[in-house]
């Protein structure tokens, strides 16, 4: 009975690669699989497999991403930045700077929905493909998305796994911690955009001018980040029930604020409420099930033993390996099942070769993520970016996104990879 856990994992998997539109069924289903043949017994899958800080977590900050959205604040300090900018192509530079730091606290794709009018107005203006600006959108998403605990899904997943709090990943164990990895990456890829986009510092255009609705949604997720922050150092470390518990919280206030305050009716948050990733939620919580009656069986530890065995003791062939593998890998499949797969993996290497697990760890973060930059289906915000500029009048094939996104991949992961090696070595 024990090898229909990787039976029902492999065919998951496999399901998802084939029909990624379907993922939380294929993951839901093999879950209950499991529960129905007793490999992962109900009470154990819903109290200790499934994580429900990290879905709290989740929930709660897509509710204020929306409501940022709703707020107006990103376009209009991005109108701002355009209109005090000396050049147009250190505008647009800014404003995916800018971009991605929204990113290390929104949701990827909330991120890039709420950049995108700007970027396709100013492609307007300039009577040019909005291709390019909607891919940088992207993948400046994708890559600041792995800077902090409420940045991604994989992020959550790591931070559990690891026992890593919200100001564990700024500094931990003395030493700086991924996020300043992922801000050097995203200086050089910067670089590399302001290179791309250095013709049209000729250029000068004016957006239509925003107006704030309000400021209530960026208090609110000041709110959270100051207080997962505050949470984080008086817990010892990991994700604590109270962040899941105020991230929630902070969601229902501002549910209440928009509906009794703002005004809004009663359709309108029904529709933000049903308009959420429910999706990937029913995902991770199906997942968390498989992958935990995997690793009860064992087989994760044995991957790791026999990666060990091919790799010897060379730590700098293991660590790009494992970033190049991830890279490849999280192109062109759902980086949520690889990594919460793989962790375990990573870190029993790392012991295996009496090495610290945040080396292979935060390369297996670095390149499971700036890998989906790789392709326009390797990552929700990708889909969401080639879908808007098609809407807009300019297609993005499979080719002219790995054009302009292939090199940045290359020289984002490159750059925090090796900032991560000189740290954690």
């Amino acid at each position: 009975m024990t090898l229909l856990v990787p039976a029902v994992a492999a065919v998951m998997y496999l399901g998802i690669i084939l029909f990624p539109q379907k993922k939380s069924w294929f993951s839901l289903g093999a879950a209950l699989i499991l529960i129905v043949t007793g490999l992962a017994p109900l009470r154990e899958a819903l109290l200790h497999y499934i994580n429900w800080n990290i879905l709290l977590i989740y929930l709660g900050s897509l509710v204020l991403a929306e409501l940022f959205i709703y707020s107006r604040v990103p376009a209009y300090l991005a109108e701002k930045i355009i209109d005090k900018s000396s050049t147009l192509g250190a505008a647009i530079v800014i404003i995916l700077l800018m971009t991605g730091f929204i990113s290390a606290f929104v949701e990827n794709v909330a991120t890039v929905l709420v950049m995108a009018p700007i970027m396709l107005e100013l492609s307007r203006k300039l009577k040019k493909s909005p291709a390019p600006f909607m891919i940088g959108l992207a993948v400046m998403a994708n890559l600041q998305g792995t800077a902090t605990l409420v940045g991604d899904p994989p992020s959550m997943i790591f931070a559990n796994y690891a026992g890593y709090s919200f100001n564990d990943f700024f500094f931990t164990q003395g030493k700086m911690s991924i996020f300043f990895f992922v801000q050097a990456g995203a200086l050089a890829g910067a670089l590399y955009f302001y290179a791309i986009f250095r013709n049209l510092d000729r250029e000068r255009v004016s957006v239509p001018e925003e107006r704030i609705q309000s400021w209530i949604p960026t208090l609110l997720l000041l709110l959270m980040i100051v207080g997962l922050g505050i949470i984080s150092g008086f817990s010892s470390g990991g994700i604590h029930l109270a962040s899941g518990l105020l991230c929630t919280a902070l969601a229902i206030i501002g549910l209440v604020w928009l509906r009794f305050f703002m005004h809004e009716s009663h359709e309108t948050v029904k529709k933000m409420l049903v308009g959420l990733d429910w999706d990937t939620m029913a995902f991770l919580a199906g997942i968390f099930i498989v992958i935990g009656s995997i690793t009860a069986t064992g087989a994760l530890d044995e991957a790791a033993r026999w990666l060990s065995g091919i790799i010897g003791g060379r730590i700098a062939l293991g660590y790009i390996i494992i970033i190049a593998f991830s890279v490849v890998v999280s192109g062109f499949v759902d980086n949520v099942p690889y990594i919460v797969a793989m962790l375990p993996v990573a870190a029993g290497l790392a012991k295996a070769m009496q090495v610290k697990p945040e080396l292979f760890m935060f390369g297996l973060l670095i390149g499971s993520c700036m890998g989906g930059n790789l392709t326009p289906f390797g990552a929700s915000a990708n889909v969401v970016a080639t879908g808007l500029s098609k809407k807009a009048g300019s297609k993005v094939s499979f080719f002219s996104w790995l054009k302009l996104a292939g090199p940045f991949t290359l020289i984002t992961t490159v750059v925090s990879a090796l900032v991560t090696y000189l740290v954690w070595k």
